[in-house]
Parts: structure tokens; C-alpha cells; sequence
């Protein structure tokens, strides 16, 4: 009988590239989500039948138990950057993350992988970073076997990080940051659905591995190289500590303030405190070498989606092309 793995957040942005990525390994995948019926385009991943989105919310134990009932794997996907409504950092990351480990683990599961971040630390000023290093205990004492994977920000299509600052970059002659001089190591997210997927298929040795793609850069150059892709001249404006927690208490009481109408995912006091700190792979930690994978290069991938942000969208090329044959003449 064809193996089934069960993605916990499996309609999120990663949880996608790892269905994908499994239904072409030709299991079958529960996408568990709270709104099945608004990702119903997971379905043509696969065969008919193969991939089927399915209601389940990580803070409840009746659908997550429901959800795991009868998988082979199981990937927890299940995080989120800015808290709003009922989904708080640690109901996720840390109670949640643990209620799948403990239910996967009574439902004899072969094969649980946890995703988690780089700088998930119990000691972190930040919410956030503290309940992914909650949530990793948590998993590792009800599932000691778990492989557990730590990307740095993940970049790819849909992301939320490239995009929205593209998007930014249209309005206006400045594109303000915080922490500009914070250092990151980009991941592409098939990368880290390639190495999710090896993992619940048991060919990845239980452990923590810190996923960083080749290149390290800091915020900054991030946006320069941004700029460039999307052919845009815009002053980068690296706002004093001071300043970005103006923003931040501003937009977070706009939040409050609408009843969470508005959700503050442009800048919290939370990320704020993340950005603080270097994302990048710790010396020593095992991470793609170990796994024989090569990360994909940044400039491979970028021009593919930030090219609806140029000026002319997809004829910018032809226009330079154009002057190009101009100067020739």
C-alpha cells in the first residue's frame, strides 16, 4: 500500500513545495489546514486522490489526532512571524509543535520532522525564537528520533520577505529597514522541501540541521541586490533602533485598535528584537553538506518572480534589450 504523510500546515508557503515534493515520491498527503476548502488547488500535486486538503488546527488535540491517524510521517510546518487572534507564539510553536510530537509518537509513527528556524534560543529576549526552542524540547522529549530542520529566511516565489519589500520599493524615492547590518543566509524552499521530504522518508539521520543557502549577506546588501532585480533607484534608509520601535508600537496599536481587522505583519517589537540578532548557519552544525544537497544560489531564482516589480513588468528585458541593439547600431 502506498505510504501517507500527514503536513501539519501543509497549505503554508513551505508546506506546499514539501507536498509537492512528496507527491511526486508517489505517497499519498493529507494537507492538514484550518481552511481546507480554500486550498483546494493542493489537490493537483499529484494523481486524483492523491493529495487531499483536510480540516485540522494545531491547538486542537481531537483534529490533530484525527489527522495523524494512520500516517507513516508526519511534518510539522505549523509557525507564524506575528501573533493576531487566537494564534500565539506559544500555542503554536511550543504547545502545538509538542501535541503533534506526543500524538504522532501513540500513533507509532515511523518518521517525524519538525520544521523550526536558525536562532531558535530559550535564552532569546524574543517571543518568538523562545517558543521555537520550546516547541524543539518539546518534539525531542515526546519523539527523540525527530530530525529537526532550522532554515534561515526562506526565499521563493510566494515568500514573504523579497516580495513585500519589492513591493515597497514601487511607492516613493526611500525603502526604509531596521537592522540593516544584521547578516542573513537565504534558503531557497525547495531546498528545505527537498530535505524535508529525504527526512519522512527516513533517509536523513535523526538530528538538528541548520538549513543557509551559499550566500551570506546582511540586510542591507539583501535589498540592494532587490533593487537591482527590480530596476529600481531607491535610498535605503537604515531607521535608528529608536525609530523602528515607533513603528512598531504604531502598527502593533493598529492592530488592537481594529480588533485585529488590521495584522500587523509588516513590523513587530517582536521581529524587531529577532533582527537584532545574525540569521545565519552555526559553525559546526550539520546542515546541506552533510546531506549531499546544494543549495540553490539566490541569483538563480530571484529574476524568476521579482520581475513584476520592474517598471515595465516582463517588457523591461525587451526595453533593454532594445537599447542595447541601439548602441550597436
Amino acid at each position: 500500500m502506498t505510504k501517507l504523510v500527514t503536513i501539519i500546515g501543509g497549505s503554508g508557503f513551505v508546506g506546499r513545495y514539501i507536498a509537492r515534493r512528496m507527491a511526486q515520491a508517489g505517497w499519498r498527503v493529507r494537507v492538514a489546514t484550518r481552511r481546507p476548502s480554500q486550498h483546494l488547488q493542493v489537490r493537483t500535486y499529484g494523481v486524483v486522490g492523491q493529495v487531499e486538503p483536510v480540516l485540522c488546527n494545531i491547538r486542537d488535540e481531537a483534529s490533530l489526532r484525527a489527522v495523524i491517524a494512520g500516517a507513516d510521517a508526519v511534518i510539522n510546518c505549523a509557525g507564524i512571524l506575528a501573533e493576531s487572534g487566537k494564534n500565539r507564539f506559544a500555542d503554536v510553536q511550543a504547545e502545538g509543535a509538542g501535541r503533534v510530537a506526543r500524538l504522532a509518537a501513540e500513533a507509532g509513527v515511523a518518521q517525524l520532522v519538525q520544521i523550526s528556524a536558525i536562532g531558535a534560543d530559550a535564552g532569546s529576549d524574543s517571543e518568538y525564537a523562545r517558543t521555537k526552542a520550546a516547541g524543539e524540547e518539546a518534539v525531542k522529549a515526546a519523539f527523540p528520533n525527530v530530525v529537526i530542520l532550522r532554515p534561515s529566511i526562506i526565499f521563493g516565489t510566494e515568500d514573504q520577505f523579497f516580495n513585500r519589500f519589492a513591493g515597497m520599493a514601487r511607492f516613493g524615492p526611500f525603502l526604509p529597514i531596521a537592522e540593516g547590518n544584521t547578516m542573513f543566509q537565504p534558503v531557497y524552499v525547495d531546498d528545505v522541501a527537498k530535505v524535508a521530504a529525504m527526512a519522512a522518508q527516513g533517509t536523513v539521520p535523526a538530528g538538528t540541521y541548520e538549513l543557509g543557502g551559499p550566500d551570506v549577506r546582511s540586510f542591507r546588501e539583501l535589498m540592494v541586490m532587490m533593487l537591482a532585480e527590480i530596476r529600481r533607484k531607491r535610498v535605503i534608509i537604515n531607521m535608528p533602533g529608536f525609530m523602528a520601535r515607533i513603528v512598531a508600537w504604531k502598527l502593533s496599536a493598529a492592530q488592537f485598535l481594529t480588533a485585529g481587522l488590521f495584522t500587523n505583519t509588516v513590523l513587530t517589537k517582536d521581529q524587531l528584537r529577532n533582527l537584532a540578532r545574525d540569521n545565519v548557519v552555526s559553525p559546526g552544525a550539520k546542515g546541506f553538506a552533510d546531506l549531499g544537497v546544494e543549495p540553490v544560489p539566490m541569483e538563480l531564482v530571484l529574476p524568476g518572480y521579482l520581475w513584476r516589480f520592474r517598471p515595465a513588468g516582463q517588457y523591461t528585458a525587451i526595453g533593454e534589450s532594445a537599447k542595447g541593439l541601439r548602441r550597436q547600431g
